[in-house]
């Protein structure tokens, strides 16, 4: 009885170890290759999966999800014979798990020495100038050269980056330097440009002001003008509707005579050939005014 007993759960051990080697449950987005007699049989997708126990051999699970790798930093000698040191980083994906299983024996290593071997020919052929404007040209070069490379071991090469690009201390210093003077030059041209432009808008406002005061002046004199041809015209109009006698005119001539000398460039006035004629129109109109007296009457 006891010995039916033990064989019983012999028996039960074993058909849940039977169980157990056939039964196989493989997560989502990971892959398994199944060897049969050390030989690749087929790659398990994700799910339940049936194997033979004992002959089928389930190997590590291959992970189908967007890897990220940091590779360190990959000493590179540019073009003008520069030292400098590149981080660069690496978005990957495996396409197929039965390549990267048996076609490449540590895939990582395998992509990191490319990448740095890939990186010294693009960085080789560039200046440091080159190399530090022209991230995106090495990151597409990168990406072309490590895609086509890889994809016969089942891996897509989804992006490549560089991160950094850190030249010698000394060049750093040197374009430090050169930054520093370039951004000065750019200050001075700017304050230059301003300080120009600040003249021509302080000479175009002035001209403006000048042409306005012109034009008001002109303006002004018109006006004075015609305001004097009107007072003339009034006086003249005036003149003749009254009819003055001789005698009149003459008055108003020698009443004008004294602010002809006002003024203080007047040094030498000159007495006009008129002014005689005046006088002698004054003292016949004075001698018409004045009537003599008639003679007296006979004594008788």
């Amino acid at each position: 009885m006891e010995a039916g007993l033990i064989l019983l759960v012999i028996i039960a051990v074993f058909a849940l170890l039977l169980a157990a080697k056939t039964v196989r449950i493989i997560p989502q987005a990971r892959a398994g290759v199944v060897e049969r007699l050390g030989r690749y049989q087929r790659t398990l997708s994700p799910g339940l999966a049936i194997v033979i126990p004992f002959v089928d051999r389930v190997g590590n699970m291959i992970d189908l999800r967007e890897q990220v790798v940091t590779f360190k930093p990959a000493g590179v000698i540019t073009g003008d014979n520069v030292g400098i040191q590149i981080d660069s980083v690496l978005y990957f994906t495996i396409t197929d798990a039965k390549s990267v299983s048996y076609e490449v024996a540590n895939p990582l290593q395998a992509i990191e020495q490319l990448t740095v071997t890939t990186l010294r020919n693009v960085i080789g052929g560039m200046t440091l100038e080159e190399a530090l404007t022209s991230r995106d040209t090495i990151n597409s070069q990168l990406r072309t050269v490590l895609d086509d490379a890889t994809g016969r071991w089942g891996i897509r090469v989804n992006r490549v980056e560089v991160k950094a690009i850190d030249p010698p201390a000394s060049i750093q210093e040197a374009m430090e330097k050169q930054m520093r003077a370039e951004r000065d030059r750019r200050a001075a041209i700017l304050t230059a440009e301003g300080s120009k432009q600040s003249q021509i808008l302080n000479a175009e406002g002035e001209k403006t002001a000048a042409v306005l005061t012109a034009e008001g002046q002109r303006t002004a004199a018109i006006l004075r003008a015609e305001g004097e041809a009107k007072a003339i015209d009034t006086v003249f109009r005036a003149i003749h509707d009254g009819d003055p006698d001789q005698g009149l005119l003459s008055y108003q001539y020698l009443q004008m005579l004294p602010k002809l000398a006002q003024g203080d460039a007047n040094k030498i006035f000159v007495i006009p050939s008129e002014f005689s004629q005046a006088l002698g129109n004054i003292g016949g109109a004075i001698a018409g005014a004045v009537k003599p007296a008639p003679p007296p009457p006979p004594i008788l």
